[in-house]
């Protein structure tokens, strides 16, 4: 299956912005999309945004929406989550993640190990 390796985490004061990147690795095919979700301390890991290999199709969480935007650059085999206008809220473990074009978290097959976010307030 894919490897994959999240990175551009940190810590960022409220209002501030943050690029994530997954880059994935071995074998690419199979898998239809890709999708960023996150997990607070205490929280269930919840839908952030997705985006398919082909195409220009994204879709985004309510809780995101006009604050984030995902991209891909399918020579690098790699997944952009661009976050903006941060709030403490957003403070979770980042995860990517590659399988279906869903909300459901167990519809996907792979996952990276997480980056931090943590915004302050």
């Amino acid at each position: 299956q894919v490897q994959l390796v999240e990175s551009g985490g940190g810590l960022v004061q409220a209002g501030g912005s943050l690029k994530l990147s997954c880059a994935a690795s071995g074998r690419t095919f199979g898998y239809w999309a890709m999708g960023w979700f996150r997990q607070a301390p205490g929280k269930e890991r919840e839908f952030v945004a997705s985006i398919r290999w082909s195409g220009s199709v994204t879709y985004y969480a309510d809780s995101v929406k006009g604050r984030s935007t995902i991209s891909r650059d399918n020579a690098k085999n790699t997944v952009y989550l661009q976050m903006n206008s941060l709030k403490p809220e957003d403070t979770a473990v980042y995860f990517c993640a590659a399988g279906s074009y869903s909300t459901r978290p167990g519809t996907y097959n792979s996952w990276g190990q997480g980056t931090q976010v943590t915004v302050s307030s």
